[in-house]
């Protein structure tokens, strides 16, 4: 087979793990029978620093025909944050139906996790986040700007169809997993929008019994991620929620640096992007001390979601003999003193 991939390695410290960890990607795939070949774009903050947009108003049509994208980071101390969301990765995964945002938390063995008590394969869960719209809708507004009365809205909104897009591929997840899958939801505050959002996880249940739903408000889903994060297996959350836990599922396991993330278009009608879950990281830029183990991971789950088994596979098991092993290098984050180039040689030579 053979793959056209999209990278777009975005800002700080996402080109510097994209450009070390690409090559590992592409070689590892050529040893499993696999061509694949990359396209790179130069769209991020500095494009909108010298352009004003992050991304052309054509990106979208450029990047359609791709069968998949891997992304960097996006963020720039200069450029306002809700701008470079909303300049790059909301718009592409809003506008090809990204609808489910996937998050692995697992803690390997050889790498520590803050919580007391934990080893190796200790915290195993997977984070299932509605993708496309809920509180990342751009429904609202401001009004009288300056003014003692100035107002600012922000709505929510919540489909039936993407939120059922993310809710049935979790509890698919459950199945195949340890059956059990964890509603976060607040209904307690948002009694319309939170509501609607477990009335659906209830009727989707109902195809699924073999599966045991716990329902968690997000605040004590926050708590209990770091008092028993052993005890979740499958988790489906809002687009808000989902992002913060992921946060902590990153962390309880050892470090951001070895988080990968998902946005998958369920119908395969557009390509889905692969991207870590930290972020561009500007004050370690050019250092080149950047952990690419999340690259790496998310780049395994690119091509498990291609249905390439044996190079995903090939990948996480890398990873996992790395992180096992002693004597391999590691970056700062967790705990070791190489640069990013040490990481990923280490694993070409463990994979080639």
């Amino acid at each position: 087979m053979s793959y056209d991939i999209a990278v777009i390695p975005g800002d700080g410290i996402g080109n510097e793990v994209v450009e070390a960890v690409e090559p590992l990607l592409v070689d590892v795939a050529a040893a499993h029978g696999v061509d694949v070949s990359t396209t790179w774009f130069d769209w991020g903050s500095q494009r909108y620093l010298d352009e004003g947009a992050l991304m052309p108003d054509d990106g979208l049509d450029r990047l359609e025909s791709f069968d998949a994208i891997l992304l960097g980071a996006v963020g720039h101390p200069d450029v306002p944050d809700h701008v470079t969301l909303r300049g790059l990765r909301l718009p592409i995964t809003k506008g090809f139906n990204q609808h489910v945002c996937k998050r692995p938390s697992y803690l390997f063995e050889g790498v520590d996790s803050p919580l007391k008590g934990y080893t190796d394969g200790d915290i195993d869960l997977v984070v299932y986040r509605q993708n496309t719209e809920g509180e990342y809708a751009d429904v609202g507004g401001r009004e009288h700007r300056g003014f003692e009365n100035e107002v600012a809205v922000q709505a929510s909104v919540f489909t039936r169809e993407a939120t059922e897009a993310v809710v049935r591929p979790a509890f698919e997840a459950a199945s195949e997993r340890d059956g059990k899958l964890t509603n976060v939801t607040k209904s307690n505050a948002q009694a319309h929008s939170m509501v609607f959002w477990d009335d659906i996880v209830e009727e989707v249940s109902e195809e699924y019994p073999d599966v045991e739903v716990e329902r968690l408000l997000v605040d004590a889903a926050s708590m209990d991620f770091v008092r028993r994060p052993d005890e979740f297996d499958v988790v489906v959350a809002s687009n808000l929620f989902g992002d913060i836990l992921t946060d902590i599922g990153g962390i309880i396991s050892g470090s951001l640096g070895l988080a990968p993330s998902t946005n998958i278009n369920p119908d395969r009608t557009y390509p889905s992007m692969f991207e870590p879950v930290h972020g561009s990281a500007f004050d370690i830029m050019g250092e080149g001390v950047a952990n690419p183990l999340a690259t790496v991971l998310s780049g395994a789950l690119m091509f498990d979601h291609l249905g390439e088994d044996a190079v995903a596979d090939a990948l996480h098991d890398a990873v996992a003999a790395q992180l096992a092993d002693n004597d391999a290098p590691r970056t700062a984050d967790i705990g070791g003193s190489a640069a990013t180039v040490d990481v990923t040689d280490d694993l070409t030579e463990r994979l080639i």
